[in-house]
Protein backbone atom coordinates (compact mmCIF):
# COMPACT_ATOMS: atom_id res chain seq x y z
CA UNK A 1 0.00 0.00 0.00
CA UNK A 2 1.35 3.60 -0.67
CA UNK A 3 2.25 5.37 2.38
CA UNK A 4 -0.03 8.87 2.80
CA UNK A 5 2.11 11.60 4.00
CA UNK A 6 0.41 14.12 6.32
CA UNK A 7 -1.85 17.01 4.09
CA UNK A 8 -0.87 20.51 4.37
CA UNK A 9 -3.87 23.51 4.01
CA UNK A 10 -3.12 26.77 2.79
CA UNK A 11 -4.19 28.95 5.09
CA UNK A 12 -7.68 31.08 3.57
CA UNK A 13 -10.37 33.42 4.53
CA UNK A 14 -13.28 32.31 6.88
CA UNK A 15 -15.96 31.03 4.85
CA UNK A 16 -19.53 29.12 4.88
CA UNK A 17 -19.49 25.19 4.59
CA UNK A 18 -18.03 23.64 2.21
CA UNK A 19 -19.63 21.90 -0.83
CA UNK A 20 -17.72 22.22 -3.95
CA UNK A 21 -13.95 20.92 -4.38
CA UNK A 22 -11.72 20.53 -7.01
CA UNK A 23 -9.30 18.22 -7.42
CA UNK A 24 -6.10 18.70 -9.93
CA UNK A 25 -3.80 16.12 -10.51
CA UNK A 26 -2.06 13.93 -13.69
CA UNK A 27 -2.91 10.94 -11.72
CA UNK A 28 -6.02 9.44 -13.02
CA UNK A 29 -6.52 6.99 -10.11
CA UNK A 30 -5.08 9.99 -7.74
CA UNK A 31 -8.06 11.71 -9.00
CA UNK A 32 -10.74 9.08 -8.55
CA UNK A 33 -9.83 7.65 -5.19
CA UNK A 34 -10.26 11.45 -3.60
CA UNK A 35 -12.93 11.88 -5.57
CA UNK A 36 -14.87 8.80 -4.40
CA UNK A 37 -14.04 9.70 -0.76
CA UNK A 38 -15.28 13.21 -1.35
CA UNK A 39 -18.52 12.79 -3.17
CA UNK A 40 -19.47 9.99 -0.43
CA UNK A 41 -19.08 12.67 1.88
CA UNK A 42 -22.21 14.32 -0.63
CA UNK A 43 -18.97 17.13 -2.30
CA UNK A 44 -19.60 18.47 -5.78
CA UNK A 45 -16.24 17.23 -7.11
CA UNK A 46 -15.17 18.49 -10.56
CA UNK A 47 -11.72 16.97 -11.58
CA UNK A 48 -8.79 18.28 -13.69
CA UNK A 49 -5.54 16.67 -14.96
CA UNK A 50 -3.56 19.78 -14.89
CA UNK A 51 -3.09 23.28 -14.07
CA UNK A 52 -4.40 24.59 -17.28
CA UNK A 53 -7.93 22.32 -17.13
CA UNK A 54 -7.90 23.53 -13.36
CA UNK A 55 -8.36 27.03 -14.13
CA UNK A 56 -11.16 26.18 -16.42
CA UNK A 57 -12.97 23.97 -14.47
CA UNK A 58 -13.07 26.55 -11.73
CA UNK A 59 -14.42 29.32 -14.17
CA UNK A 60 -17.54 26.74 -14.30
CA UNK A 61 -17.87 26.60 -10.42
CA UNK A 62 -16.34 28.75 -8.10
CA UNK A 63 -13.94 25.73 -5.92
CA UNK A 64 -14.65 26.12 -2.20
CA UNK A 65 -11.56 23.66 -1.94
CA UNK A 66 -8.71 22.62 -3.46
CA UNK A 67 -6.86 19.55 -4.10
CA UNK A 68 -3.81 19.74 -5.62
CA UNK A 69 -1.09 16.99 -6.07
CA UNK A 70 2.24 17.76 -5.45
CA UNK A 71 3.39 17.59 -9.24
CA UNK A 72 1.41 19.53 -12.46
CA UNK A 73 2.23 18.15 -15.80
CA UNK A 74 1.69 21.64 -17.48
CA UNK A 75 2.15 24.59 -14.94
CA UNK A 76 4.76 25.08 -12.29
CA UNK A 77 3.51 24.48 -8.98
CA UNK A 78 4.57 27.25 -7.00
CA UNK A 79 3.83 29.79 -9.51
CA UNK A 80 -0.10 28.06 -9.93
CA UNK A 81 -0.66 28.11 -6.51
CA UNK A 82 0.06 31.71 -6.35
CA UNK A 83 -1.99 32.74 -9.17
CA UNK A 84 -4.86 30.65 -8.21
CA UNK A 85 -4.95 32.25 -4.40
CA UNK A 86 -5.06 35.79 -5.78
CA UNK A 87 -7.80 34.50 -8.30
CA UNK A 88 -9.66 32.45 -5.59
CA UNK A 89 -9.11 34.02 -2.01
CA UNK A 90 -12.05 32.72 -0.44
CA UNK A 91 -10.86 28.35 -1.45
CA UNK A 92 -8.81 26.70 1.19
CA UNK A 93 -6.15 24.78 -1.03
CA UNK A 94 -4.75 21.55 0.12
CA UNK A 95 -1.42 20.04 -1.46
CA UNK A 96 -0.73 16.61 -1.94
CA UNK A 97 2.31 16.39 0.13
CA UNK A 98 2.93 19.47 1.36
CA UNK A 99 6.04 20.83 -0.91
CA UNK A 100 4.79 23.95 -1.29
CA UNK A 101 6.69 26.55 0.48
CA UNK A 102 2.81 28.55 0.67
CA UNK A 103 1.57 25.96 3.26
CA UNK A 104 1.64 26.10 6.44
CA UNK A 105 0.72 23.45 8.94
CA UNK A 106 -0.76 25.01 11.38
CA UNK A 107 -2.78 27.24 9.14
CA UNK A 108 -6.06 28.72 10.84
CA UNK A 109 -8.52 26.77 8.31
CA UNK A 110 -6.69 23.65 8.98
CA UNK A 111 -9.07 22.08 11.14
CA UNK A 112 -11.86 23.93 9.34
CA UNK A 113 -11.68 22.23 6.14
CA UNK A 114 -10.80 18.89 7.83
CA UNK A 115 -14.15 19.17 9.53
CA UNK A 116 -15.83 20.49 6.70
CA UNK A 117 -14.95 17.10 4.78
CA UNK A 118 -15.73 15.01 7.74
CA UNK A 119 -19.17 17.12 8.20
CA UNK A 120 -19.44 17.66 4.29
CA UNK A 121 -23.29 18.01 4.90
CA UNK A 122 -25.22 17.84 8.16
CA UNK A 123 -27.47 14.95 6.21
CA UNK A 124 -24.78 12.94 5.66
CA UNK A 125 -25.32 9.08 6.85
CA UNK A 126 -23.29 6.53 8.79
CA UNK A 127 -23.38 4.22 5.56
CA UNK A 128 -21.42 7.04 3.62
CA UNK A 129 -19.51 8.05 6.34
CA UNK A 130 -18.28 5.16 7.30
CA UNK A 131 -17.76 3.77 3.85
CA UNK A 132 -14.79 6.50 3.59
CA UNK A 133 -12.00 4.82 5.86
CA UNK A 134 -12.32 1.61 2.97
CA UNK A 135 -11.66 3.96 0.24
CA UNK A 136 -8.88 5.41 2.57
CA UNK A 137 -7.35 2.17 2.78
CA UNK A 138 -7.01 1.35 -0.73
CA UNK A 139 -3.75 3.68 -0.45
CA UNK A 140 -5.13 6.82 -0.88
CA UNK A 141 -6.05 8.69 2.07
CA UNK A 142 -4.84 8.32 6.07
CA UNK A 143 -7.53 7.80 8.17
CA UNK A 144 -7.17 9.04 11.90
CA UNK A 145 -9.07 8.92 15.07
CA UNK A 146 -12.22 10.44 15.43
CA UNK A 147 -10.77 12.86 18.13
CA UNK A 148 -8.28 13.62 15.06
CA UNK A 149 -10.35 13.40 11.97
CA UNK A 150 -8.10 13.43 8.66
CA UNK A 151 -10.50 12.55 5.94
CA UNK A 152 -7.94 13.75 3.81
CA UNK A 153 -3.83 13.13 3.08
CA UNK A 154 -2.25 12.25 -0.21
CA UNK A 155 0.18 9.88 -2.30
CA UNK A 156 3.35 10.74 -3.36
CA UNK A 157 4.30 13.14 -5.82
CA UNK A 158 3.75 11.73 -9.28
CA UNK A 159 7.31 11.94 -9.71
CA UNK A 160 8.23 9.53 -6.85
CA UNK A 161 5.32 7.28 -8.41
CA UNK A 162 6.76 6.22 -11.30
CA UNK A 163 10.73 7.50 -10.63
CA UNK A 164 10.26 10.40 -12.76
CA UNK A 165 12.69 13.36 -11.78
CA UNK A 166 11.33 16.69 -11.69
CA UNK A 167 14.17 18.34 -11.68
CA UNK A 168 16.04 20.82 -14.20
CA UNK A 169 17.59 19.33 -17.50
CA UNK A 170 21.36 20.63 -17.44
CA UNK A 171 22.71 22.40 -20.68
CA UNK A 172 23.73 18.83 -22.46
CA UNK A 173 20.12 18.02 -22.64
CA UNK A 174 19.16 20.76 -24.82
CA UNK A 175 17.28 19.56 -28.30
CA UNK A 176 19.53 20.19 -31.34
CA UNK A 177 15.96 22.09 -32.73
CA UNK A 178 16.71 24.50 -30.05
CA UNK A 179 19.65 27.88 -29.97
CA UNK A 180 20.75 29.05 -26.83
CA UNK A 181 21.73 27.99 -22.85
CA UNK A 182 19.30 30.37 -21.30
CA UNK A 183 17.34 28.60 -18.66
CA UNK A 184 14.02 29.13 -20.41
CA UNK A 185 15.52 27.28 -23.26
CA UNK A 186 17.38 24.60 -21.04
CA UNK A 187 13.72 24.23 -19.39
CA UNK A 188 11.46 23.94 -22.75
CA UNK A 189 13.77 20.98 -23.88
CA UNK A 190 12.88 19.11 -20.44
CA UNK A 191 9.76 19.91 -21.40
CA UNK A 192 10.03 18.36 -24.74
CA UNK A 193 11.54 15.21 -23.43
CA UNK A 194 8.99 14.82 -20.78
CA UNK A 195 5.82 14.73 -22.76
CA UNK A 196 7.34 13.64 -26.34
CA UNK A 197 7.14 9.85 -26.00
CA UNK A 198 3.22 10.18 -25.06
CA UNK A 199 0.80 10.65 -26.91
CA UNK A 200 -0.65 13.17 -24.71
CA UNK A 201 -2.28 16.03 -26.48
CA UNK A 202 0.06 19.35 -26.48
CA UNK A 203 -1.29 22.73 -26.27
CA UNK A 204 1.88 25.42 -27.39
CA UNK A 205 1.61 29.20 -26.61
CA UNK A 206 3.93 31.91 -26.80
CA UNK A 207 3.90 34.85 -28.82
CA UNK A 208 3.87 35.33 -32.31
CA UNK A 209 7.63 34.54 -34.07
CA UNK A 210 8.79 32.50 -31.26
CA UNK A 211 9.10 29.13 -32.88
CA UNK A 212 6.11 27.09 -31.75
CA UNK A 213 5.94 25.24 -34.96
CA UNK A 214 9.31 23.81 -34.64
CA UNK A 215 8.94 22.72 -30.85
CA UNK A 216 5.78 21.06 -32.68
CA UNK A 217 8.42 18.99 -35.17
CA UNK A 218 10.72 18.21 -32.50
CA UNK A 219 7.97 16.59 -30.09
CA UNK A 220 7.24 14.57 -33.27
CA UNK A 221 10.41 13.71 -34.26
CA UNK A 222 10.94 11.95 -30.73
CA UNK A 223 7.69 10.08 -30.61
CA UNK A 224 7.22 6.87 -31.38
CA UNK A 225 5.18 8.48 -34.34
CA UNK A 226 8.18 9.84 -36.18
CA UNK A 227 7.85 7.52 -39.07
CA UNK A 228 4.59 8.33 -40.04
CA UNK A 229 3.23 12.30 -41.41
CA UNK A 230 3.17 15.50 -39.28
CA UNK A 231 1.18 17.35 -40.91
CA UNK A 232 0.38 20.79 -40.26
CA UNK A 233 -2.50 23.08 -40.82
CA UNK A 234 -2.78 26.87 -39.84
CA UNK A 235 -6.31 27.97 -38.75
CA UNK A 236 -6.51 31.05 -39.31
CA UNK A 237 -4.90 31.19 -43.28
CA UNK A 238 -7.65 29.20 -44.86
CA UNK A 239 -10.96 31.27 -45.19
CA UNK A 240 -13.42 29.79 -42.40
CA UNK A 241 -15.94 28.02 -45.27
CA UNK A 242 -12.89 25.72 -46.38
CA UNK A 243 -11.41 24.79 -43.53
CA UNK A 244 -13.84 22.20 -42.46
CA UNK A 245 -13.12 20.34 -45.76
CA UNK A 246 -9.16 21.14 -45.33
CA UNK A 247 -9.39 19.14 -42.16
CA UNK A 248 -12.37 16.58 -42.63
CA UNK A 249 -12.22 16.21 -45.91
CA UNK A 250 -14.91 15.60 -48.75
CA UNK A 251 -17.00 13.55 -51.12
CA UNK A 252 -17.56 14.39 -54.98
CA UNK A 253 -19.97 16.63 -54.95
CA UNK A 254 -20.50 17.44 -51.55
CA UNK A 255 -20.15 21.04 -52.12
CA UNK A 256 -20.06 23.36 -55.29
CA UNK A 257 -16.64 23.58 -56.60
CA UNK A 258 -16.24 19.87 -55.47
CA UNK A 259 -15.74 18.24 -58.53
CA UNK A 260 -13.55 15.44 -57.06
CA UNK A 261 -13.03 13.54 -53.44
CA UNK A 262 -10.58 14.99 -51.12
CA UNK A 263 -8.88 13.47 -47.85
CA UNK A 264 -8.75 16.10 -45.35
CA UNK A 265 -5.68 16.47 -43.61
CA UNK A 266 -6.84 15.13 -40.10
CA UNK A 267 -6.54 11.86 -42.12
CA UNK A 268 -3.73 12.26 -43.94
CA UNK A 269 -1.73 12.61 -40.62
CA UNK A 270 -3.56 8.87 -39.66
CA UNK A 271 -0.87 7.24 -37.91
CA UNK A 272 1.16 10.42 -37.19
CA UNK A 273 1.01 14.22 -35.73
CA UNK A 274 -1.57 16.81 -36.62
CA UNK A 275 -0.73 20.16 -35.70
CA UNK A 276 -2.94 22.88 -35.55
CA UNK A 277 -1.56 26.40 -35.76
CA UNK A 278 -3.16 29.40 -34.36
CA UNK A 279 -6.16 26.80 -32.91
CA UNK A 280 -7.21 30.54 -31.38
CA UNK A 281 -8.30 31.08 -35.07
CA UNK A 282 -10.68 28.17 -35.53
CA UNK A 283 -14.40 29.01 -35.85
CA UNK A 284 -16.78 28.11 -33.10
CA UNK A 285 -18.90 25.41 -34.84
CA UNK A 286 -15.99 24.13 -36.12
CA UNK A 287 -14.61 23.43 -32.50
CA UNK A 288 -17.34 21.35 -31.62
CA UNK A 289 -16.67 18.90 -34.62
CA UNK A 290 -13.16 18.97 -33.72
CA UNK A 291 -14.21 18.21 -30.31
CA UNK A 292 -16.32 15.11 -31.37
CA UNK A 293 -13.18 13.96 -33.23
CA UNK A 294 -10.97 14.82 -30.54
CA UNK A 295 -13.16 13.03 -27.62
CA UNK A 296 -13.87 9.33 -29.83
CA UNK A 297 -11.28 9.56 -32.95
CA UNK A 298 -13.81 9.27 -35.55
CA UNK A 299 -14.22 12.36 -38.53
CA UNK A 300 -16.88 12.46 -41.16
CA UNK A 301 -16.08 13.90 -44.46
CA UNK A 302 -18.50 16.48 -45.87
CA UNK A 303 -21.54 14.63 -47.97
CA UNK A 304 -20.43 11.01 -46.01
CA UNK A 305 -22.31 9.30 -43.94
CA UNK A 306 -19.78 6.59 -43.06
CA UNK A 307 -17.27 7.87 -39.70
CA UNK A 308 -14.05 7.43 -40.25
CA UNK A 309 -11.22 6.07 -37.66
CA UNK A 310 -8.33 7.99 -37.46
CA UNK A 311 -5.34 7.59 -34.58
CA UNK A 312 -3.75 11.27 -34.63
CA UNK A 313 -1.85 12.43 -31.83
CA UNK A 314 -2.94 16.31 -31.69
CA UNK A 315 -0.65 19.34 -31.16
CA UNK A 316 -2.36 22.64 -31.14
CA UNK A 317 -0.72 26.16 -31.03
CA UNK A 318 -1.87 29.75 -30.58
CA UNK A 319 -0.20 33.02 -29.57
CA UNK A 320 -3.90 34.14 -27.50
CA UNK A 321 -4.60 34.05 -24.16
CA UNK A 322 -6.57 30.48 -24.52
CA UNK A 323 -7.54 30.31 -21.62
CA UNK A 324 -9.22 33.44 -20.64
CA UNK A 325 -10.67 32.59 -23.95
CA UNK A 326 -12.01 29.71 -23.28
CA UNK A 327 -13.64 30.74 -19.67
CA UNK A 328 -14.87 33.55 -21.84
CA UNK A 329 -17.04 31.77 -24.10
CA UNK A 330 -14.59 33.28 -27.12
CA UNK A 331 -13.37 29.16 -27.09
CA UNK A 332 -15.06 26.12 -25.91
CA UNK A 333 -13.77 25.27 -22.85
CA UNK A 334 -14.35 21.50 -23.30
CA UNK A 335 -12.07 21.69 -26.08
CA UNK A 336 -9.41 23.80 -24.74
CA UNK A 337 -8.69 21.79 -21.63
CA UNK A 338 -8.54 18.34 -24.07
CA UNK A 339 -5.85 20.27 -26.27
CA UNK A 340 -3.80 21.76 -22.94
CA UNK A 341 -3.66 18.15 -21.33
CA UNK A 342 -0.11 19.43 -21.08
CA UNK A 343 0.87 22.91 -21.67
CA UNK A 344 4.42 24.31 -23.49
CA UNK A 345 5.26 27.78 -23.59
CA UNK A 346 7.58 29.36 -25.85
CA UNK A 347 9.72 32.16 -24.01
CA UNK A 348 9.90 35.72 -26.20
CA UNK A 349 13.57 36.25 -27.35
CA UNK A 350 13.60 39.09 -25.01
CA UNK A 351 13.44 36.45 -22.51
CA UNK A 352 16.59 34.88 -23.22
CA UNK A 353 18.64 37.76 -25.29
CA UNK A 354 21.57 36.23 -23.88
CA UNK A 355 21.22 34.02 -26.54
CA UNK A 356 21.10 36.73 -29.18
CA UNK A 357 24.59 35.83 -30.49
CA UNK A 358 24.14 32.25 -30.62
CA UNK A 359 21.14 32.74 -32.77
CA UNK A 360 22.96 34.81 -35.12
CA UNK A 361 25.94 32.37 -35.62
CA UNK A 362 23.62 30.37 -36.15
CA UNK A 363 21.08 32.51 -39.27
CA UNK A 364 24.28 33.30 -40.87
CA UNK A 365 25.67 30.04 -40.93
CA UNK A 366 22.62 28.56 -42.32
CA UNK A 367 21.95 31.25 -44.91
CA UNK A 368 25.80 30.49 -45.84
CA UNK A 369 24.64 27.08 -47.19
CA UNK A 370 24.90 28.31 -51.19
CA UNK A 371 27.84 31.03 -50.71
CA UNK A 372 30.37 31.87 -47.95
CA UNK A 373 28.55 32.41 -44.35
CA UNK A 374 29.22 36.20 -43.37
CA UNK A 375 29.64 37.45 -40.09
CA UNK A 376 29.02 40.36 -38.16
CA UNK A 377 30.90 43.21 -36.60
CA UNK A 378 30.57 44.44 -32.83
CA UNK A 379 28.92 47.32 -33.94
CA UNK A 380 25.83 45.58 -35.67
CA UNK A 381 25.72 42.72 -32.90
CA UNK A 382 25.69 45.90 -30.44
CA UNK A 383 22.73 47.63 -32.69
CA UNK A 384 21.19 43.74 -32.55
CA UNK A 385 21.08 43.80 -28.81
CA UNK A 386 19.39 46.99 -28.35
CA UNK A 387 16.25 46.10 -30.50
CA UNK A 388 13.42 45.33 -28.58
CA UNK A 389 12.46 42.18 -30.91
CA UNK A 390 8.49 42.31 -31.08
CA UNK A 391 8.62 39.32 -33.71
CA UNK A 392 11.09 37.13 -31.92
CA UNK A 393 13.16 34.75 -33.15
CA UNK A 394 11.29 34.99 -36.73
CA UNK A 395 11.81 38.76 -37.02
CA UNK A 396 15.66 38.33 -36.16
CA UNK A 397 15.96 36.15 -38.76
CA UNK A 398 14.32 38.21 -41.87
CA UNK A 399 16.75 40.96 -40.25
CA UNK A 400 19.49 38.80 -40.73
CA UNK A 401 18.54 38.07 -44.34
CA UNK A 402 17.43 41.27 -45.31
CA UNK A 403 21.21 42.08 -43.84
CA UNK A 404 22.95 39.07 -45.60
CA UNK A 405 21.55 40.44 -48.87
CA UNK A 406 22.22 43.95 -48.52
CA UNK A 407 25.78 43.29 -47.77
CA UNK A 408 26.34 42.38 -51.14
CA UNK A 409 30.34 40.67 -51.76
CA UNK A 410 30.99 42.28 -48.80
CA UNK A 411 32.04 39.10 -45.89
CA UNK A 412 31.18 41.29 -42.67
CA UNK A 413 27.64 42.68 -41.89
CA UNK A 414 27.96 45.60 -40.40
CA UNK A 415 25.81 47.96 -38.35
CA UNK A 416 24.77 49.98 -42.18
CA UNK A 417 23.03 46.44 -42.99
CA UNK A 418 21.02 46.00 -39.91
CA UNK A 419 17.49 47.74 -40.96
CA UNK A 420 14.40 46.89 -38.61
CA UNK A 421 12.07 49.35 -40.69
CA UNK A 422 10.72 46.30 -43.35
CA UNK A 423 10.26 43.11 -40.77
CA UNK A 424 7.90 41.10 -41.63
CA UNK A 425 6.20 40.28 -37.67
Amino acid sequence: MIQASPVQVLPGPARARSRTALVTSADAAFRQRVSEVLTSLRWRVREAEGGAQAWAEAGFAVPEAVIVDSWLPDLDLEEFLKDFRAAFPAADVVTADGSSSHASPRGPHRQELLLALRKADEETDTAAWNSAPELIERGTLSWHSPQMPLPVGSLSSPQQRTGRSGSHTNPGERLPELIGGAGCILELSRRIRLVAPRSTPVLIEGPTGSGKELVARALHRLSSRNRKPFVAINCAAIPEALLEAELFGHTRGAFTGAVQGRTGRIEAADGGTLFLDEIGEMPLALQSKLLRFVECGELQRIGDNEPVKVNVRILAATHQPLSSHAQSGQFRADLYYRLAVFLIRTPALADHIEDLPLLVDHFLERMGSEQPAKRINAFAQSKLGAHAWPGNVRELEHVLERAVILAGENPVVTVDEIDFGMTTH
